[in-house]
């Protein structure tokens, strides 16, 4: 039947991020020497890490109908929060300093990178001002708050000393457990947070149904504002982590940390298959969404492609995407309406009359 063979066309334009991620392989495998190698893939895959921690906070805000384009940003100021509690610790009374240790400082970092999450949620649904308004605002803020911490210059030597409690800040970013790196680690952990919160719990299925209709959710009873609350602070905390990871990596918090680190993580999110839209997407997809932003770009810098032509080129391919998504939806309507006309023929076909007489 006619619907059978756009079924099986739609079922490939849903596997198409894996399909993108398996030829980008495929190519740089073909013109990098090495770039299939275990420790080149290990290397690449704590790149990913970054983009993807982002990205599965992007998607729960996607999901929503919103956006969040201070991830960014967030990342930036609170790898300078924990430069600063690392650099200088925390101002008591009289000249006295309390050192906190780095799991300590992780805490406090991800607590700080929740509640600016919160206040976009809280500015969102309180106030009413659109998600795209709101977030780019906040990154403005954000940025321009970390630029003022130590007037645009850095937090080196992120070593700690020792006689204070606060070494290893290193491990976060670096270590490896069992040979792979702890930020790999770290991101498995937050896409099977986010996988479980979207697909077991009461909360996914307010996610989804924010996106696909807010006013028929509100009907239903769907606390709305407290959903996208959650949301943004989640995406907020993700930020945090990447904060703490890229600064841990570097052993220097820097100001512009994060620049542009939003569009990565958009576009990750929307090559994995979630709709700008809302209501519909996953996180699985939006974490091979990056491992293909990431290959790609990683690929470029091996093949000596310039910068600038990178980010034409990565521009390229989320836009493509955009394209192909709009096109599965159209070939899935197309779809569900041949086959509900299929339906209706079966029915009335003599066959079917000759078996119910």
């Amino acid at each position: 039947m006619q619907s059978q063979k756009y079924l099986i066309y739609m079922y490939l334009l849903k596997a198409r991020t894996f399909i993108a991620l398996l030829i980008v392989v495929a190519f740089f495998s073909a013109m990098v020497p090495n770039f299939i190698t275990p420790s080149n893939l290990l290397i690449m895959t704590q790149h990913v890490a970054i983009t993807g921690l982002l990205a599965v906070g992007m998607t729960l805000v996607i999901l929503t109908g919103g956006i969040d384009l201070s991830v960014g940003a967030v990342a930036g100021i609170c790898g300078m929060i924990g430069g600063a509690l690392l650099s200088f610790g925390i101002p008591l009374w009289g000249d006295n300093l309390l050192f906190l240790n780095v799991i300590e400082v992780s805490v406090v970092v991800a607590v700080a990178g929740v509640v600016i999450g919160m206040l976009n949620g809280l500015v969102i649904t309180k106030l009413g001002v659109a998600p795209f308004i709101c977030t780019l605002g906040m990154m403005y803020v954000a940025r321009g708050a970390a630029l003022l911490t130590t007037d645009g210059k850095t937090f080196p030597n992120l070593n700690g000393v020792e006689a204070l409690g606060n070494t290893g800040f290193a491990t976060l970013g670096s270590g490896t457990f069992l040979g792979i790196y702890n930020p790999i680690w770290l991101m498995v952990a937050v896409v099977l947070l986010g996988i479980y919160i979207t697909k077991k719990t009461p909360l996914g299925r307010y996610i989804y149904a924010i996106g696909g209709n807010e006013s028929a959710a509100r009907l239903a009873g769907v606390p709305i504002a407290k959903v996208k609350i959650f949301v943004y602070a989640f995406s907020g905390f993700c930020a945090a982590l990447v904060g703490l990871v890229v600064a841990s990596q570097l052993q220097t918090a820097h100001p512009m940390t994060g620049n542009m680190f939003e569009m990565d993580a958009i576009g990750a999110t929307v090559l994995g298959g979630t709709a700008l839209a809302g209501g519909r997407g996953r996180v699985f997809g939006s974490i091979i969404g990056a491992f293909v932003i990431v290959f790609l770009a990683d690929g470029l810098v091996m093949l000596g492609v310039s910068e600038f032509w990178q980010m034409v080129i990565k521009g390229l391919v989320i836009v493509t995407a955009v394209v192909i998504d709009q096109f599965q939806q159209r070939l899935q309507s197309k779809v569900t309406l041949m086959r509900r006309h299929e339906k209706k023929q079966q029915a009335t076909s003599p066959l079917s009359e000759v078996s119910h007489g």
